[in-house]
């Protein structure tokens, strides 16, 4: 499987493609798409839409893994990091990639093993992982990050999902069985 992480942003839109093939996972590329912030927030979003677009062709990933948005201080902040992500989302499903969505400690307890790692300690965490020489940036590093965590949790997830699914069709199926029994208890004894 090739996943391709996202880490959103209007000025620094990080992006890691790796590699996973059963519990092996290898770096195949990554960078960050640095705009420049003096562009209107309209341009800004379209330059990052077309990098994006030409890298999901480039790497064909069957997945995306996008960090979900978290409570942020600043409110316009945040509404300019939640167009990223939509730009992110948007891109990859118009290219009919699979979307995976996780929270910042999800990541950082998947990568890091605990859920209030720093930046540097992703970062340092991903150039293990990767086998990578140097620490990527950090934007880059959280998108490594977040792939990582998809070829990691995303199957075990998937597989807990399904199984949350079944289950109520399970039980509603044995509570069904058991009323049909009751029915024929109660016709019986009416009848006798």
């Amino acid at each position: 499987m090739i996943a391709l992480g996202i880490d959103p942003g209007s000025r620094h839109f990080g992006w890691g493609v790796i590699r996973a093939e059963g519990n092996r996972i290898a770096h195949v590329a990554h960078g960050v798409i640095d705009v420049d912030p003096a562009l209107s927030l309209a341009r800004r979003l379209a330059q990052i839409d077309a990098t994006l677009t030409e890298l999901i062709a480039r790497y064909r990933p069957q997945v995306g893994s996008v960090e979900t948005l978290f409570f942020h201080r600043d409110a316009q902040a945040a509404a300019k990091l939640g167009h990223a992500r939509g730009v992110a989302l948007l891109g990859l499903a118009r290219a009919g990639v699979e979307v995976a969505e996780y929270a910042p400690a999800h990541v950082k307890r998947a990568v890091a093993g605990k859920g209030n790692a720093d930046k540097r300690q992703i970062a340092h965490m991903v150039r293990a992982l990767l086998a990578l020489e140097t620490p990527p940036r950090s934007d880059a590093a959280d998108a490594l990050a977040l792939a990582i965590t998809h070829c990691r949790r995303g199957p075990i997830d998937g597989a807990l999902d399904a199984r949350r699914t079944a289950l109520p069709a399970e039980i509603a199926a044995l509570l069904g069985r058991g009323r049909h029994k009751r029915r024929a208890a109660f016709a019986a004894r009416r009848s006798g």
